[in-house]
C-alpha cells in the first residue's frame, strides 16, 4: 500500500472517488467506529488538536460519532450522517475552522499510522488503499487557509 499525500492547491477541488464498498464490508460498522475513535485519540495528542473539541468530552465523542457516521455512509453503509445531520456538505461544515496544508497533512499522517493494521483484521490491501485514496483527495477539499 502507498499512502501518498497529494499536494493541495488552494481553490482546486479534484474529483473524489468514493472508497470501495468492500472496505466497509470487511471492516464492519463497529470496525469503522473503532478506526475513527483511534484516529481521534491520536488527534487529541497532536499539534492539530486545537481544531477539535478536545476539551469537552461530550462534544469530542459527538465529533467521533459524526465522523464515523459520515465514513460509514460514504463507504456504502447506512446513511447515518444524513439521518442525524442532513446532507454532508463537508466544505461548508469545515469552513469555520482554519484548515491549512499542515493540518490536512497531519490528519492524513495519523490515518496512515492506523490503516496498515487493518490488513491484520482481514481487510484487503486494495480496499484499504481505496479508503486512503478517498481520504487523500477528499481532504484537499477541506483546506481553506494558506
Amino acid at each position: 500500500m502507498e499512502f501518498k499525500i497529494t499536494n493541495a492547491v488552494m481553490g482546486v477541488r479534484p474529483p473524489v472517488t468514493k472508497p470501495h464498498p468492500g472496505f466497509l464490508h470487511e471492516l464492519g460498522e463497529e470496525g469503522m467506529r473503532k478506526l475513527v475513535d483511534e484516529h481521534y485519540e491520536l488527534i487529541r495528542n497532536s499539534d492539530i488538536a486545537f481544531l477539535f473539541p478536545v476539551n469537552d468530552e461530550e462534544d469530542f465523542e459527538q465529533a467521533k460519532k459524526n465522523a464515523a457516521d459520515f465514513f460509514i455512509q460514504i463507504c456504502g453503509g447506512h446513511p447515518y450522517f444524513n439521518d442525524n445531520r442532513g446532507e454532508p456538505r463537508m466544505v461548508g461544515r469545515h469552513a469555520p475552522f482554519r484548515i491549512d496544508q499542515h493540518a490536512r497533512k497531519r490528519w492524513l499522517e495519523l490515518y496512515a499510522q492506523l490503516l496498515p493494521q487493518l490488513e491484520d483484521k482481514g481487510v484487503k490491501k486494495e480496499y484499504i488503499q481505496s479508503f486512503w485514496n478517498y481520504l487523500d483527495i477528499f481532504s484537499i477539499w477541506m483546506v481553506n487557509t494558506k
